[in-house]
């Protein structure tokens, strides 16, 4: 497969979990919501990682 390919479907799967999680942040009360948030936050951190690393691998494959 592609490496372009695998980091669009891990970018899509990311989203996946960010929506779900943002759906839970909606129904969170308190406590429960700021679990959310930390799920959030460490759900960003993993976005922001992808990026990073299709970059790195966009900018390797130039000639």
């Amino acid at each position: 497969m592609d490496a372009e390919v695998e980091a669009v479907e891990r970018v899509r799967e990311l989203l996946d979990k960010l929506e779900v999680t943002r759906a839970r942040l909606e129904e969170a009360d308190g406590e429960e919501a700021v679990d959310v948030l930390r799920d959030l936050s460490e759900l960003a951190k993993e976005v922001q990682g992808e990026i990073d690393r299709t970059r790195r691998s966009g900018a390797n494959a130039q000639p």
